[in-house]
């Protein structure tokens, strides 16, 4: 299949890319593994492509002690590499070692990922559970736009017509906190059945501070479940079935020709109570011994 007829722009600035994308009837090129099929399938059909693989300054991953960002050129396997942000949010890596197939990869970009919005990929669902943010530049001004605003719908953000998303920025892992990405798919590189990323966060006495967990393929957009109660005393036992039944319950996702919403719910629970134990595992693994 043939893409519909386009104004194709590759700005060498980003005042250029920006100018072009205040003209309207836009969209972004970066690296185009979810672009590219949606016009080949007429299912986008803008008046110009904006293509910004010449703006090299968006081509970065900085890891700082307050987290990892992320520019807009930044290709997943640069960051799934990027030891310095495994460091400093280990989520990143742990979601997108799932992330399709190695050549997908090798082009497609974290950041695009973010701003495609599809509630079965997995970098929605960490930016969400992290309370992560996409930085937007515009004609106008710049703006700073938190995880919890961002996703609208199914492959919708909430990015205007004119802006650039020219970062993401996922908030570093504190002290005992572990983390842990578990999904399901038909075959390996498909999208998720359904899949969790969890986040744990341990006090002093090695109890449960905190724990979330975000889903992705249950739900028009990223969900962020806070299981901290149930997950109170499931360190010490071992037993987080209360967690799972609990995320199971409040879940409500779709049917469709890959999976019933009932199967779906269930391996969302079973999901959860992998995911939950892998990160409590994870936190307990930073304890100081000394």
């Amino acid at each position: 299949m043939k893409p519909p007829p386009f104004e194709y722009r590759a700005p060498r600035t980003t005042e250029e890319a920006l100018h072009a994308l205040a003209q309207g009837e836009a969209k972004v090129l970066a690296g185009g593994q979810s672009l590219i099929p949606l016009l080949n399938m007429r299912l986008a059909a803008p008046a110009r492509l904006v293509d910004i693989n010449g703006l090299a300054e968006l081509d970065t991953v900085r890891a700082t002690a307050e987290g990892v960002r992320v520019g807009a050129l930044a290709r997943h396997a640069r960051v799934e590499r990027d030891a310095a942000a495994a460091e400093a949010q280990p989520l990143l890596r742990q979601a997108l070692r799932h992330v399709a197939h190695p050549v997908i990869r090798n082009r497609g970009t974290v950041v695009g990922s973010l701003a495609h919005a599809d509630p079965a990929a997995e970098l929605p669902a960490v930016l969400a559970v992290l309370g992560g943010t996409v930085e937007a530049v515009s004609a106008r001004g710049s703006r700073t736009i938190p995880a919890a605003g961002f996703f609208a719908g199914p492959l919708e953000s909430s990015l205007r017509e004119d802006e650039l998303a020219v970062s993401a920025f996922f908030p570093a892992a504190s002290r005992l906190t572990g983390t842990a990405f578990t999904e399901t798919a038909r075959r390996h590189g498909d999208y998720a059945l359904a899949g969790v990323a969890a986040v744990v966060t341990l006090d002093d006495d090695l109890r449960v501070a905190a724990a979330r967990a975000g889903y992705l393929s249950v739900g028009g957009t990223p969900v962020v479940l806070d299981l901290t109660g149930p997950a109170a005393s499931a360190v010490r036992t071992g037993d987080w079935a209360e967690a799972a039944a609990y995320a199971a319950e409040r879940l409500d996702p779709g049917g469709d020709v890959h999976a019933s919403a009932e199967y779906r719910r269930h391996l969302a629970g079973v999901l959860t109570g992998r995911a939950l134990r892998a990160a409590a595992a994870d936190a307990l693994s930073r304890e100081d011994p000394g």
